[in-house]
């Protein structure tokens, strides 16, 4: 493993770890019409849009391992739902205009009601059918508003935190992203 990897691979841990302290200790607590925020969703739609599909898809599945170790869900199925949100975000923006800090917001705003809607499908797939209650309509409103409000400074972090040259088609305004070739 080369400096800049390894160096790539301790700042998307630092990152994915503050995270999830922050989700943990003030968004668990913090209730929107008795809803707490999702700030971990944002991490693979951010990593998708700055990194592209491969990015957004690695991102989707690390971050969804770290979220199942304190959900009651199934193993694996956070892992498996950010692993697709991380890739289609990706996928799906490649073609856009990604200097548009917009694109940021409105990616994370749709990518993270789909992320609560494909959660709480395959939940009750799996066995789970209390994951599709009467607030799962307001669960997907929370999560994507607070997220779309999250996502700019996700995104500078992911940015920051993504080895040299993993985000070299995406030319932010303003954001050093390393050499282009």
């Amino acid at each position: 493993m080369n400096t800049t990897t390894f160096t790539g691979a301790v700042r998307v841990t630092f990152i994915v770890a503050v995270f999830t302290v922050v989700q943990q200790t003030v968004m668990i607590d913090l209730r929107i019409g008795g809803i707490h925020p999702d700030i971990l969703v944002v991490l693979p739609i951010v990593a998708g849009v700055a990194g592209g599909p491969s990015r957004g898809a690695t991102m989707g599945f690390w971050v969804g391992l770290v979220a199942d170790l304190f959900l009651p869900t199934p193993f694996g199925l956070s892992a498996l739902v950010g692993t697709i949100i991380g890739f289609t975000t990706g996928l799906g923006t490649l073609a856009l205009d990604r200097t548009a800090k917009w694109l940021t917001v409105v990616a994370a705003l749709v990518a993270s009601a789909c992320y609560e809607v494909l959660y709480g499908a395959l939940g009750s797939v799996l066995g789970q059918p209390q994951m599709l209650h009467v607030d799962f309509p307001l669960i997907v409103v929370v999560v994507g508003v607070v997220n779309a409000i999250v996502a700019l400074l996700a995104l500078r972090m992911v940015v920051w935190a993504l080895p040299e040259g993993s985000t070299e088609r995406m030319p932010l305004s303003g954001m050093s992203l390393g050499p282009t070739r």
